[in-house]
């Protein structure tokens, strides 16, 4: 089969397609014929390897999986002796480690039945962004109707499924986002829109009981101004960097939290079954729709990256497989 696969760090030019074995079919694993998967900004981190603290378990000098990709949405193809809750024809997405390939092997509490209403491109777009949202709101942010949420970064993989899911959760949602993305962000729910170069949500009167912030443009101290006295502000990634960041701002934000009344987190998503059923439903009901920028072939998974890298995808950028 053909896959995506790095030997070595660096740009996406060391990303070549090659003839790889086709996975093996264990007892407790799901074989899917890949359909589309999406672009992270995990890939380009685990394509450069860095920050560097991040090769302790990538892989020192060089990857120690050439593997790449983690979105997936495909159709089963066959099902191991163990397996119980799919059958070969059945549509699904999840997640699973070389998700850039014709077929993967997963386990089948990695994956969910794709639902019927959305495409397997808006599929594969959806599980780590999404769950990334779904918990920076949900488990951290432990967001309720009514309260006002800020998200920084709304016209990104991230935010714009966080802007739908906070509309969804029923919160009254500002979002601030670049003067390219601002139509965008409002056609998906926002009930208000920041341009970002006229307009400075950490020096405006209006609190909020949570911000979002995807990236960290703002110090932690702006975005404290802009919370209210028992508000919450959860970032989501943060300042790239060759050695440890964005691990230096997640630390501060931890001790910082220790000194005021506002809560000041930092989290890493974890991908799960339940977490995918609940954007399955979502979706279903359309109050989530996934938003792709680009698409492109699999064979040209590293201009893919790149689009990415650069910082101007408006939503998710896919692989079709």
């Amino acid at each position: 089969m053909k896959a995506i696969v790095h030997d070595r760090y660096g740009s996406p030019d060391v990303l070549e397609l090659r003839d790889v074995k086709k996975p093996v079919l264990e007892d407790d694993r799901v074989l899917v014929r890949v359909r589309a998967a999406s672009v992270n900004a995990l890939d380009w981190h685990t394509l450069r390897g860095q920050p560097y603290i991040a090769r302790l378990s990538l892989g020192l000098r060089r990857p120690k999986s050439s593997a790449m990709g983690v979105d997936v949405a495909g159709r089963v193809e066959a099902v191991g002796k163990n397996v119980t809750q799919f059958h070969p024809g059945d549509d699904v997405f999840g997640v699973r480690d070389g998700a850039f390939a014709e077929y993967v092997c997963a386990k089948e509490t990695r994956l969910v039945l794709k639902p019927a209403n959305i495409t397997f491109e808006q599929a594969a777009a959806v599980p780590v962004a999404a769950v990334t949202a779904l918990q920076a709101l949900r488990d951290k942010g432990h967001v309720r109707a009514g309260q006002k949420v800020l998200i920084n970064g709304a016209g990104g993989g991230v935010g714009t499924f966080a802007v739908q899911i906070a509309k969804a959760l029923g919160a009254d949602v500002t979002a601030a986002t670049s003067p390219g993305n601002v139509d965008l962000v409002r056609s998906i729910g926002a009930d208000r829109v920041l341009d970002y170069t006229q307009e400075d949500f950490s020096k405006g009167r209006e609190h909020y009981d949570l911000i979002i912030d995807i990236g960290g443009t703002h110090s932690l101290l702006a975005c404290r101004r802009a919370l209210t006295r028992a508000g919450t502000y959860v970032m989501v990634g943060g300042p790239s960097g060759r050695w440890i960041r964005p691990l230096p701002r997640a630390l501060a934000a931890a001790v910082l939290s220790r000194f005021v009344r506002e809560r000041l987190l930092f989290f890493i998503a974890n991908v799960s079954k339940e977490n995918l059923t609940v954007l399955k439903e979502f979706i279903e009901a359309r109050e989530v729709t996934p938003v792709i920028d680009r698409t492109y072939p699999l064979s040209e998974t590293p201009e893919a990256i790149r689009h990415l890298e650069d910082g101007h995808a408006r939503g998710k950028v896919v692989i079709i497989v």
